[in-house]
């Protein structure tokens, strides 16, 4: 498959230049040029076609995006005449939030909960229309100027009654494991709610510099959601509300049921703070008792019982060959 540089015609598309590479795709800004309107083309690395996980996720996106058409949605255009594979988006002038808390640690307060509130539209809009997306991040969020957000990357995004997500199709197709929910981390499809924590975990992040959970591994990460507590939000930064507060603790709730029941629930919340009761939670205390693996903590209690019959064994070993 010839690559692609910039002049280079693609159909009824100008090539203008590499936005974006990744493991499995590269996005140019192009033209189109029965419009002249700006667009973005994702144009699929060769053997990610014959790779069966990559090419469900770049199908998945492509079938998701066209039917998807909201302010905070990246669009996909509907393309059928192609002489090769590739999904036509809207060119969207921004960046990722991710590189917004690159640059700055974490973002004021009044900005955080902006940002927060269009997440919110556009997850209330795609949970509305059966869809669940299931890997929101800073990565997936572009943001303009003017705070404008746009949702993008549905690769392993779900209708509802989909599959479930096990864990080795998230080693396969999951970047990072800080806005996992536990449900999925126990191989559970999730729900829209799933998306919700996701969203808990950003907004601790962007008012704190941190992701609430940490390990050595991702694997260690994702287990530590499953035992432990995170450092309250005010522990680290004194200045952010009980309220905000207690939004976060909603959203992160282990049980989906105990979250908020919908996006327009968790965006009235951030709209009325002055109004959010304030729980006296165990999570406002507890959280500096670490707990362990059930698994590692036996084989830990295990080791210890074997110490003196390992000494005993090696005295009488001692005795015997002395």
């Amino acid at each position: 498959m010839t690559p692609l540089h910039t002049g280079d015609k693609l159909d009824h598309y100008r090539i203008e230049g590499v936005a974006a590479r990744s493991g499995m795709a590269s996005i140019f800004r192009a033209t189109d040029l029965d419009t002249g309107r700006a667009v973005a083309i994702k144009v699929p690395h060769p053997e990610m076609e014959s790779d069966p996980v990559c090419w469900d996720r770049f199908q998945r996106e492509q079938a998701i995006g066209e039917k998807l058409d909201h302010p905070n949605v990246m669009k996909v255009m509907t393309d059928a005449d192609r002489s090769r594979v590739y999904m036509v988006m809207e060119w969207v002038e921004g960046r990722l939030l991710r590189q917004l808390l690159a640059e700055h640690g974490k973002l004021p307060t009044e900005r955080t909960i902006r940002i927060a509130l269009a997440i919110c539209d556009a997850l209330e809009y795609i949970h509305s229309h059966g869809v669940v997306h299931r890997d929101l991040k800073p990565e997936n969020i572009m943001i303009d100027r003017e705070d404008r957000i746009k949702l993008i990357d549905f690769g392993i995004a779900g209708n509802e009654g989909s599959r479930r997500l096990t864990f080795a199709k998230l080693s396969q197709v999951m970047g990072s494991p800080d806005y996992i929910s536990p449900e999925q981390v126990k191989g559970k499809r999730g729900d829209g709610r799933s998306d919700l924590y996701a969203l808990g975990v950003m907004l601790y992040e962007m008012l704190t510099g941190k992701t609430p959970f940490a390990g050595p591994n991702p694997f260690a990460v994702m287990n530590d959601r499953l035992l432990n507590n995170p450092v309250p939000p005010r522990e680290i930064d004194p200045s952010i509300s009980p309220q905000l507060q207690e939004i976060i603790y909603r959203a992160l709730e282990r049980d989906p049921k105990n979250r908020y029941a919908s996006a327009r629930e968790f965006a009235w919340d951030l709209a009325h703070l002055d109004q959010v009761g304030v729980s006296e939670r165990p999570e406002l205390h507890d959280w500096r008792r670490r707990r362990t693996p059930v698994l590692r903590r036996v084989l830990f209690y295990a080791m210890l019982a074997l110490i003196p019959v390992v000494i005993f064994t090696l005295l009488i070993w001692a005795a015997r060959h002395g």
